[in-house]
């Protein structure tokens, strides 16, 4: 199997799929440039080889052609991350794409339109998945926020390319990361699970138990752990028909040796607001009326001790409700504690849209060992699946 490094690509036109689906404000503005600087390392090996490269990405969920989602209100910021002028071809098939790639000259970049324009790309469509491969000579997949779906672009073209394609650099590092946590880590190993719902990280847990030592769960999931328990928890949120499953869980932890910590006390709020009236509490003793919306000191000073002890570290999900300054305050300090071990020698993967959120909203993203750019990619991955968009390639 080919990596990025391997080939030469001088005098040779790229393909690549990118994860572009950047956020834009009214203006059309883009917000947050992340995932185009993501893929700088991949583009910038390709033209200094004296290849050219074609981008092609996907934005929002247009409905059919829609303007407001048209990739050419990012390609002047395109343009200056990636330090050379990108030019533009106004759809991602037929005469116009193809007139575009031709013209294309060594150390040139354009980016293609919408593929989401077509149906025929989430449809994995092999007509659609052939017309693209037709663009360029060698295939590179560099966008792992999409590499768990079978689209046309991430996994089907791949079947065009049989001898000439590769992971871009960023998928790559996606997959190192999570299978130095999955299947190389140095233990101590200790996943950290919030959110609000056991339902949707059931298949993640039941997946890493053979892999980890410490288990910390958080955030709204706490509750449905705490009421099968018999707890009290007054309003907090709960799924009460997965309480049987938390119990489950809690078995078969025990049966693997695997500790899990669940939060002893909360800051319990007596509504869903930033300006509620507050009181920490005992996590099974929360009054009717009151909800917890974020872990107590007592909780975080256990969940300090296991952290910094540990030498693998996983963070999917928040603690509390961050996006409120009030409650935000134990996923901060989760944050930080992850941080100080990361500076300690280990190895920390931070995951997930609302994790991801976190440590870039309160600083911390430069502070662990890699924070992944696809939320349900990885998720999936660390069900234990395998993702479409990686098969494709190593096949």
């Amino acid at each position: 199997m080919n990596t990025l490094q391997d080939i030469n690509f001088n005098a040779k036109k790229a393909l690549i799929r990118v994860d572009f689906n950047v956020p834009l404000n009214e203006d059309f503005k883009v917000t947050d440039a992340n995932r185009i600087e993501a893929a700088r390392p991949t583009i910038d090996k390709i033209l200094a080889d004296g290849g050219s490269v074609i981008l092609m990405s996907h934005l929002g969920r247009p409905n059919g052609k829609e303007d407001r989602y048209s990739l050419r209100h990012i390609v002047a910021k395109c343009s200056e991350v990636l330090g050379i002028n990108v030019q533009f071809a106004s759809d991602c098939i037929g005469e116009i794409a193809l007139n575009a790639t031709k013209n294309l000259k060594k150390g040139e970049a354009l980016l293609l339109e919408n593929l989401r324009f077509y149906a025929e790309e989430e449809a994995g469509d092999e007509n659609f998945a052939k017309e693209l491969a037709s663009l360029g000579d060698i295939y590179v997949n560099d966008a792992f926020g999409t590499a768990h779906r079978a689209h046309a672009s991430t996994t089907i073209i791949a079947k065009f390319f049989p001898n000439h394609k590769c992971f871009g650099l960023l998928l790559a590092k996606e997959i190192e990361s999570l299978n130095r946590v999955l299947n190389n880590s140095v233990k101590p190993v200790t996943a950290i699970l919030g959110g609000s719902k056991v339902s949707s990280k059931i298949t993640v847990i039941e997946n890493i138990l053979d892999k980890v030592d410490h288990m910390i769960i958080g955030g709204g999931m706490t509750f449905t752990f705490i009421k099968a328990l018999g707890g009290k928890i007054g309003d907090s949120i709960c799924e009460d028909d997965k309480q049987e499953m938390a119990l489950e869980i809690l078995k078969l932890a025990k049966e693997k040796n695997v500790h899990i910590h669940i939060p002893i006390d909360v800051v319990a709020a007596d509504s869903f607001s930033n300006d509620a009236k507050t009181q920490v509490v005992d996590v099974r003793e929360i009054p009717d009326g009151w909800q917890g919306l974020d872990a107590g000191p007592k909780s975080l000073s256990n969940i300090k001790e296991v952290i910094l002890n540990s030498k693998t570290i996983l963070w999917n999900g928040p603690l509390g409700v961050f996006e409120m300054e009030n409650f935000a305050k134990g996923t901060i300090e989760l944050g930080n504690y992850i941080a100080e071990s990361t500076a300690n020698g280990a190895f920390s993967l931070v995951g997930g849209g609302d994790s991801v959120a976190a440590v870039k909203q309160f600083g911390l993203e430069h502070k662990m060992s890699y924070v992944s750019t696809g939320g349900g990619a990885m998720l999936e991955m660390l069900e234990g699946r395998v993702l479409p968009g990686i098969a494709a390639i190593l096949s």
